[in-house]
């Protein structure tokens, strides 16, 4: 069994794919670089590639196809950076990760706990040795409703560590689950925009929730309510939240994931010039908290992600049931 590694991490993934290289019986090949069409020619000779967050296209698609790939396995759970249209088209297996719900549920409620605090200012102040403490005054949870909008593992855990807040708690999903009503009520969509002080997104990204945070739903909202997103950029129309932002319609966001963050995060830009704009806005607001996609990075996540990648390539070739597949 023979996988092509990009994008691998020497500082944190390393020893899982020693370790679970070993275990599974697989040789590995490596490259710290992101699959791109220069970089394609590293895996001839591989059918089965592990990747991250780079955008795989028709274009690349179709160099890979032409190589003999048989599978994509992405080490997130997301997988809308890979065109699964072309790949369904050219028989490319796709498939994610799976990490415990734990750390990014656990980050959420950390961006929760710092805007109603707000940490940023408290923050910004203490490093100039600015101590006053007008402006600064904080919330206490058990004043807040706070709406999670998507319900599945991440949501659900949200939930279950919020219920020790004694804060009112609201839940939408299309498809509600029994684990989530234990903690929160069931409502509408326009209902959770209408009661919650704090709105957390975790949607999967896709057509269906393109934008599902608009100039409309926005404006549905409470007026100087919260909106935290940990889940993907695509949720929020973001010209819309910074027209909010500016007319105070919102009182705070704290973003994970932003709009057009490919190519962006997990490198040294400190000498770059940022063409995304909207960030660059974003990060100016003392009310809004901008962290680099990093909810999910934990030391049990990067075991687990390693793991799920290497096993479902495994099980494509035996032809055996993969959890993991997505297409």
């Amino acid at each position: 069994m023979k996988i092509f590694v990009y994008s691998y991490r020497e500082f944190d993934e390393a020893v899982h794919f020693q370790n679970f290289s070993r275990e599974l019986g697989i040789e590995l090949q490596t490259t710290p670089k992101p699959p791109t069409l220069e970089t394609a020619y590293l895996a001839e000779g591989y059918e089965y590639i592990s990747v991250i967050t780079t955008r795989i296209d028709a274009a690349l698609l179709e160099k890979f196809h032409d190589m003999g790939i048989k599978m994509i396995s992405t080490r997130t759970i997301g997988y809308d950076h890979i065109d699964l249209e072309k790949a369904k088209e050219l028989g490319i297996r796709v498939s994610n990760a799976t990490y415990p719900p734990s750390s990014v549920a656990d980050y959420t409620v950390l961006l929760i706990l710092m805007m109603i605090r707000r940490m940023k200012q408290i923050m910004n102040r203490a490093a100039v040795q600015d101590f006053t403490l007008p402006g600064i005054q904080g919330g206490e949870m058990p004043d807040y409703t706070i709406g999670v909008a998507g319900t599945g593992r991440i949501g659900s855990t949200v939930l279950k560590s919020l219920s020790g807040f004694g804060c009112r708690l609201l839940a939408y999903d299309l498809h509600p689950n029994e684990e989530a009503e234990k903690y929160a009520s069931y409502c509408s969509f326009d209902q959770l925009l209408e009661q919650s002080d704090i709105i957390t997104l975790h949607m999967p990204g896709g057509d269906g929730t393109y934008h599902i945070m608009n100039e409309d739903t926005i404006g549905k909202m409470k007026a100087q309510a919260v909106l935290i997103n940990t889940a993907r950029g695509s949720l929020i129309d973001t010209e819309a939240m910074i027209r909010a932002m500016e007319s105070h319609k919102l009182g705070g966001v704290a973003l994970d994931v932003v709009e057009n963050e490919f190519g962006l995060y997990y490198g040294d830009r400190k000498s770059d010039v940022i063409v995304n704009r909207d960030l660059a806005v974003l990060k100016s607001f003392p009310n809004a908290i901008v962290t680099p996609h990093m909810a999910w990075y934990t030391d049990g996540a990067v075991r687990e992600m390693v793991y799920s990648s290497l096993k479902s390539c495994c099980l494509c070739a035996a032809g055996e049931k993969n959890p993991w597949e997505v297409l």
